[in-house]
Formats: C-alpha cells, structure tokens, sequence
C-alpha cells in the first residue's frame, strides 16, 4: 500500500511540476527568459530551442535580446519567434535579435487570467486522476483479498489527505500567478 500512495505522491508532484512549467509561459508584464521556452528555431534542418543556439537574456523588464552563436542563424530565429504566436515581433540588426514586450491592457490581463484557470483546472484533474488510479489498485487489491476492507478505507483517507493538499497548493501558486497578472 505504501507503494500505491508513493506513486500517486509522485504523479500528483509531476502535476505540479507541469503546473509551474506552464505558468512561466503565461506571460506577466514582466520579461522573463523562461517565456521564450516554447521557441523552437529550424536549426540546420533541425527544430532546436532556442536556449541551444543562442544566448537568450532580459536588458530591462520589457525588453529580450537574443543573441546566436552563429550569425547565420538570425533569420531562422527571427521565423521561430514569428511561428511561436509569442504576439511579439522580432527586429533584427545584423548581430542580434531584439524583442519588445507590448504593455498588456486589462482585457489582455483578463484573457491571460481565464488561460491560467485553466491552466490550474487542469493541474486539479491530473492530481484527481492520480488519486482515481491509486483508489483502483486498493479496491482492485481488497477485491483479491491482498489486503481487508479496512487498510483499503484506512490509505483511501490517506490519499485523500494527500490529494487535498496538492489540491492546496495548486490553488496557492495560481492565485499568486493571477496576482502577478492583475498587478500593473
């Protein structure tokens, strides 16, 4: 049973894992290098992040400044930010690639808000279904007589108290996301 509620642990902690993952991609008004995560730039042939063929950093809170370890790379960045729908558009010098952040408007904020509800809606229904899986395999063992119906009510109730507090803390870091969002 121990190893019934380690492994609903762990893919309850995986949900969280994603959670976070897919915040940072939900952009604030702040410029963070993790947003531009989801780039993928036709290196050689080859869709390659953009972290692996250059130098990705933030000059000021609105601002990137994309910088590519081979020069002729530029325009296949420029075409992967373009593809990416990032909303931002690229202006190339010759050396490197610059990215303004448009200011958000608060219809923008609200749309952004209602995305990460989602988002955490989601993050919810993947630790509800860890919790489905774990609840399975003890009715499936006390079906088979492996354990009595009173261990299998006994870990019920703990994976329960586990799903609540992974439940919790999904609910903290949205909020503070949203926070982060509504804050200009």
């Amino acid at each position: 049973m121990e190893e019934i509620k380690a492994t609903a642990s762990e893919s309850m902690e995986k949900a969280i894992t994603s959670l976070q993952n897919e915040l940072k991609k939900v952009r604030t008004g702040r410029a963070q290098v993790s947003m531009l995560d989801a780039v993928m730039v036709d290196y050689y042939g080859t869709p390659t992040a953009l972290n692996q063929v250059a130098s990705v950093s933030c000059p000021d809170a609105k601002s990137f400044l994309i910088a590519p370890w081979e020069v002729n790379v530029l325009k296949d960045i420029e075409a992967g930010i373009i593809k990416s729908n990032l909303g931002m558009s690229p202006q190339n010098d010759g050396k490197v690639v610059r990215l303004r952040l448009p200011d958000l408007t608060e219809e923008r904020r609200k749309d952004l808000v209602k995305n990460i509800k989602k988002i955490i809606e989601d993050a919810k229904i993947s630790i509800r279904m860890a919790r489905r899986d774990a609840n399975d395999l003890l009715k499936k063992k006390q079906k088979d007589k492996e354990i009595s119906e009173d261990e299998q009510k006994k870990s019920m109730a703990d994976i329960q108290t586990t799903t609540d507090d992974y439940v919790k803390k999904v609910d903290a870091i949205g909020s503070e996301k949203e926070k982060e969002l509504l804050t200009i």
